[in-house]
């Protein structure tokens, strides 16, 4: 099909475990489905190790990580949030999500986004895990150019928004009662809005997407909250056709995330600050319905922090999509 559609996702990654499940992010996997209403089932993981003051290097997958699921969903062995340069420090986030999108109409798009989240700390030897229902995260899309029937050219511009919910788990405490960081629970207990423009067009084979987003959040019952945040993708990506059935996207993608970290009673507190740039490789295969997307990204750009340092990020996922021919608002708009 020469019909191009980005699938959209923003704070979705945006796990409400925050930093290092991305507190400002979007994940997009290509897709050949235009208009199509699909259900998907995605894995994250997000990793951070190494002092970049210390001259320490960065891991992918640190000694004892396992990408997928904690050995230990939920366990304390004596975990202090106290970084002082151990090597052997890391911040492991993984997120399990199930996602739903819908057409309305030609142009209208809803999405939800339900996460189990799986965290793992590690500092000076001692680790904490934790897992959960996550934040739940709604938002609709709107399709302000859709050209998509122009031979060998397609074009859409989408301009949305939504909310994440406090759905999650916010108030876990150590064995001794004292809560743990907001950023190692599986919820915030914040309300988040957020906006984003995605564009994607193609040429032939061969195109491009760019999607920004900008988010903010309200306080928790604690006076917790996280500093706005940016995140920034752009795909550069190429279609590859094999017979009518198969199609695959091999692609490069850069992921860009800022945020000032974290805030209590209203004042920055600067903890679990970020300005990272990753770039990598991403590779979506289409059979029928059916889709697996996959990307990993690797540091371009990490600013330096007292924490361990941004090291990477990988994202699995599978996917349905209905062959869906009518819309619940049947109205055309103009141009449409």
């Amino acid at each position: 099909m020469k019909q191009l559609y980005l699938t959209l996702a923003l704070l979705g990654l945006l796990s409400p475990v925050a930093r290092a499940c991305d507190i400002c992010g979007c994940f997009m996997g290509i897709t050949p489905y235009d208009n199509q209403s699909g259900i998907s089932l995605m894995h994250r993981y997000r990793i951070f190790n190494g002092y970049q003051e210390f001259g320490q290097p960065h891991q992918f997958f640190p000694a004892g990580v396992q990408p997928f699921a904690p050995s230990h969903p939920n366990q304390d062995t004596g975990y202090g949030h106290n970084h002082q340069g151990d090597a052997t420090d890391y911040e492991a986030y993984r997120v399990v999500e199930l996602r739903g999108k819908y057409f309305l109409a030609k142009r209208l798009e809803l999405n939800a986004f339900v996460p189990y989240v799986m965290n793992t700390s590690q500092s000076n030897g001692r680790q904490l895990n934790t897992a959960g229902l996550g934040d739940i995260t709604v938002f609709a899309g709107y399709h302000l150019i859709r050209a998509i029937e122009t031979m060998g050219v397609q074009s859409r511009l989408i301009l949305g928004g939504g909310l994440k919910l406090p759905t999650g788990d916010y108030r876990r405490t150590s064995p001794s009662g004292q809560r743990y960081p907001m950023l190692n629970q599986p919820g915030t207990g914040t309300t988040d809005g957020f906006v984003y423009l995605n564009y994607i067009g193609s040429l032939h084979n061969v195109g491009l997407s760019l999607n920004s987003s900008y988010r903010r959040s309200t306080r928790n019952q604690f006076d917790n909250s996280l500093a706005p945040s940016t995140a920034s993708f752009a795909n550069l990506f190429y279609r590859v056709a094999l017979g009518s059935k198969w199609q695959i996207y091999p692609s490069v993608q850069l992921y860009y995330e800022k945020t000032k970290g974290e805030m209590l009673d209203g004042q920055l507190t600067h903890e679990h600050e970020m300005n990272d740039a990753l770039l990598g490789p991403g590779l979506d295969i289409y059979y029928k319905n059916f889709s697996l997307n996959t990307s990993a990204q690797f540091p371009l750009y990490t600013a330096n922090t007292d924490h361990p340092a941004s090291a990477g990020r990988m994202v699995i996922a599978l996917g349905y999509s209905f062959k869906q021919t009518k819309y619940l608002l049947k109205g055309r708009p103009p141009g449409a």
